[in-house]
């Protein structure tokens, strides 16, 4: 019987978010917020995005984050 993998702290979430190849390259990945909330928690997530300069939305139950300092705009 294969043993279940160790449960994922909130620090190496974020890392592993974050040094994904699309992150790093300033690319736009999307986490479920549902997801988010269980594993590291909204208000730690939000800082973390802005202690980076990043930005966000939530939209239909997901996070979409931009991994660059560009400015977003919503066309319509």
């Amino acid at each position: 019987m294969t043993p279940l993998p160790a449960p994922i702290t909130p620090d190496r979430w974020l890392c592993q978010l974050f040094s994904a190849q699309t992150a790093a390259s300033g690319g736009i990945v999307r986490r479920q917020v549902r997801d988010v909330e269980r594993l590291v928690g909204r208000d730690r997530f939000l800082h973390e995005i802005r202690r980076r300069g990043f930005r966000a939305v939530e939209n239909a139950g997901h996070f979409v984050i931009f991994c660059n300092t560009e400015p977003v705009h919503v066309l319509t």
